[in-house]
């Protein structure tokens, strides 16, 4: 069996963190296939509008958030695998205002072939990040598979009258993302061995990060919408959110936060295939500027691991709750605004 210090993770898969979803137009046929849901009063989301959880209503002041989140790595060091994997299946509970409770592991291993000592640091990387969040690990499942997967499945509380949707987004509110893009370019980057050391740190810490820090400085403002960037990229997630607000959404390309030399590696051909799924999934329902060369579309749509929080927040609030998000170390940056023009649309500039 290959010791951890021996084997880079991500040559055991083809597809890596949040690029190997399925994409969205494929997951959207067959999630019309399937039966209507009975409706219940208790549950205040589920799969209407593609957002990040499920929130069921316990009581007049309860709720159960209710999410999973599992993939295949990301990078190469197991214990980084394991806080990365947390941090962004967590992400889903602060997403939707929640605190995340409980945690228990999803994992697929090649037992036989890898030393467990590998799968120990992934579940201690993991663990330290759930310590992180105040959640507690409770369990776990795990299977043997010949390509490494893992995950958590978070249960998370929230007031019924807090609940944040990507929904609720009102013409006027300006929009706020919370971590910078060009996750998925430079992930593929490492995978070719394109990365320094320090970049690759870089990367690795941005998606260790939890999103605690931006969830609790937003709660006491006026918060229509919210959403974490993963795989469908910005323009996906953002675009889920002006479909299930009825509005549109104005991007100012030259505002959004990307990570240093992705540009320069997706001229270079490393663009994952997640990324450009991305991007014929949603071009359509996007106005990009004539100006706009194809490597610059492909970074907006890039497809992202452990994401920032993408927040639409009341235009008389925005400057003053980015400026408590600096000041708290998130690396926030006031990138657009909602409006009452091109509903269900975006438009770049």
């Amino acid at each position: 069996m290959e010791a951890s210090n021996t084997v880079k993770l991500t040559t055991l898969t083809t597809k890596g963190g949040c690029g190997c979803k399925i994409g969205p137009a494929d997951l959207m046929q067959v999630i019309r296939s399937l039966p209507p849901t009975e409706p219940n009063p208790d549950l205040l989301v589920g799969l209407d509008t593609s957002d990040d959880a499920g929130v069921y209503k316990i009581s007049e002041d309860l709720a159960l958030v209710q999410t999973l989140d599992f993939f295949t790595p990301i990078v190469d060091d197991p214990y980084s695998f394991g806080q990365i994997a947390a941090a962004n299946a967590i992400s889903d509970i602060y997403a939707m205002g929640g605190k995340p409770l409980t945690v228990m592991n999803i994992v697929a291993f090649p037992i036989s072939t890898l030393d467990k000592s590998i799968l120990a640091d992934i579940l201690r990387g993991a663990a330290d990040k759930v310590r992180e969040a105040g959640a507690t690990l409770v369990g776990g499942h795990s299977i043997d598979d010949k390509e490494p997967k893992f995950g958590l499945a978070v249960t998370g509380l929230v007031h019924p009258d807090k609940v944040r949707t990507n929904a609720g987004a009102k013409a006027g509110d300006k929009l706020i993302l919370t971590k910078p893009i060009g996750v998925g370019i430079m992930t593929t980057s490492i995978k070719k061995g394109q990365l320094t050391a320090e970049e690759t740190e870089r990367v690795t810490r941005v998606m260790s990060t939890l999103n605690r820090k931006a969830a609790e400085t937003m709660e006491p403002y006026d918060v229509h919408a919210c959403t974490d960037v993963t795989g469908f990229g910005l323009m996906g997630h953002a675009l889920e959110m002006a479909k299930g607000s009825g509005t549109g959404i104005r991007i100012k390309q030259d505002q959004v936060p990307v990570l240093p030399r992705v540009r320069e590696l997706a001229e270079n051909g490393f663009i994952p295939g997640g990324t450009k799924n991305n991007f014929a999934h949603v071009e359509g329902d996007i106005s990009f500027p004539e100006t706009m060369d194809q490597i610059d579309r492909w970074i907006l749509c890039d497809a992202v691991t452990s994401g920032g929080l993408l927040i639409a927040v009341a235009a008389a609030e925005a400057d003053s709750l980015l400026d408590e998000l600096v000041k708290a170390g998130v690396e926030a940056s006031l990138i657009g605004e909602v409006t009452d023009q091109h509903p269900s649309r975006i438009v770049v500039e």
